[in-house]
């Protein structure tokens, strides 16, 4: 019963005492007022005492057990994390224009900023599934499962998703893997909360075994994608004869990217193995990777994915050769070419995981002060010539504003052109040509 009520109850019953009770017994009808007034005022202690002790609990859940209660999780502001509910943009290798990119893409730039990521500038291997039918497994990959290629919403971009198995592997037909090389591609994930399993991730492993085990040699990372908790990235090798040299957790927190379609980067220089989730990089182990083994197949693998809405999906795959320090090439050549600086869609707009490359070429510059150069950009033939042209020109001017906003490089040493799809040096034909032809060009003057 509500304070308010009871009060009301209780003036009544006191109004009928005061008419019908004579004033010879005033002092009895005081001590009940008084008694009477206490108990109102128990009342209403109680009740704030009960909303007081809830909001407690509510907070202390939110604390101890983020999203227990089927909220949608907040950020330290306040404001609604994405779910993964679908991918932030349309394919972002295609030429062919699919929608502009939002306010939030060049806010973002400035986070990459020390990014140092430098991406392979001959592609091996790339998939962003455009050749494949929606329902059918992927051409260029493998399994010992099922998968599929799907689409997400009302978006163009295609992903192909993992079917969780007992022992399931997924192999893309990358050929043989050299000593330097980058590994890229974008995750996204729908249904985790924190109600998804502690031990639920993706193993990425590089291993010599091409079938579906994990081999006598291999290195290995797995990502966390579980909600509750900040879980670590698990690194692992194993070498024959031997065993594990390295079987660690490294500390990390990427339960807010896991839900917003990271973008993952490794680099392997011989033994040195290094991650990055979006721009932030998590290992760097120097002897990870087994010394004179051949680990010539990458793999990957989705496990604790129990509960049907949980769902894990990959596309925009990379692998490419080298992955070095672009600014020796530049001095030592004067020219240097790169497929590594991705733009949104048919726009202008930089993809923040591309700053890598720019910032190498920012050092050169200013370390070598009286150097100029000329940026052009190159297109796949995906659409109008004239637009592709236009764009071109439009995306190398991108490059030179970055680098003249971002790291302070005098504009007057910068010129800019572009080339269209005009200069091809893959065939357009098929997704790794046009991911070669995509290319932005850095020349001495």
């Amino acid at each position: 019963m509500k304070p308010l009520t009871i009060l009301i109850r209780i003036f009544c019953t006191l109004l009928m005492m005061f008419v019908l009770i004579p004033d010879t017994n005033g002092q009895v009808f005081k001590r009940l007022k008084k008694a009477a007034e206490r108990a109102a005022e128990r009342t209403v202690e109680r009740r704030v005492e009960k909303e007081t002790s809830e909001k407690t609990d509510e907070v202390l859940d939110s604390i101890l057990e983020p999203g227990s209660k089927d909220e949608s999780p907040t950020d330290r502001g306040g404001n609604p994390i994405p779910q993964g509910d679908g991918p932030r943009s349309s394919d972002p290798n295609s030429e062919n224009p699919a929608g502009e990119a939002g306010e939030s893409g060049p806010k973002t730039i400035a986070v990459y900023s020390k990014f140092d990521f430098v991406p392979g500038d001959k592609i091996l291997f790339f998939d962003n599934f455009e050749n494949d039918f929606i329902g059918d497994f992927p051409s260029k990959w493998n399994t010992n499962g099922s998968g599929e290629v799907v689409t997400i919403n009302d978006s163009p971009e295609k992903w192909l998703e993992f079917i969780p198995g007992y022992n399931i592997y997924y192999i893309p037909d990358v050929p043989k893997i050299p000593e330097d090389y980058t590994i890229e591609f974008d995750l996204l994930t729908v249904g985790m909360d924190s109600k998804t399993s502690s031990q639920a991730g993706m193993l990425i492993s590089l291993s010599d075994d091409s079938k579906f085990s994990g081999g006598d040699n291999y290195a290995n990372a797995w990502l966390p994608v579980g909600q509750y908790g900040a879980f670590d990235i698990r690194m692992r090798n194993h070498i024959k004869g031997v065993g594990s040299e390295i079987n660690s957790a490294v500390r990390a927190d990427i339960r807010e990217a896991v839900l917003d379609q990271p973008h993952i980067s490794i680099a392997v220089n011989k033994e040195r193995y290094r991650l990055w989730v979006n721009e932030k990089k998590y290992v760097d182990i120097p002897r990870m990777v087994p010394e004179n083994s051949v680990l010539n197949s990458l793999k990957f693998n989705v496990n604790s994915i129990t509960d049907g809405k949980e769902r894990i999906f990959i596309s925009n795959l990379k692998v490419a050769e080298g992955g070095l320090d672009l600014r020796r090439t530049l001095i030592s050549e004067g020219k240097v070419s790169t497929n590594g600086i991705l733009f949104d869609s048919g726009s202008a707009n930089i993809q923040p995981q591309s700053m890598g490359i720019i910032l190498q070429i920012s050092q050169v510059l200013q370390q070598e002060s009286g150097m100029k150069l000329n940026i052009i950009g190159h297109t796949d033939s995906d659409g109008d010539d004239n637009k592709n042209m236009e764009l071109s020109k439009k995306r190398a001017e991108a490059v030179k504003n970055a680098l003249v906003n971002i790291y302070n490089i005098s504009a007057d040493r910068l010129k800019t052109d572009g080339k269209g799809e005009s200069e091809p040096v893959g065939d357009n034909g098929n997704p790794d040509g046009k991911a070669q032809n995509r290319r932005v060009e850095f020349i001495k003057q």
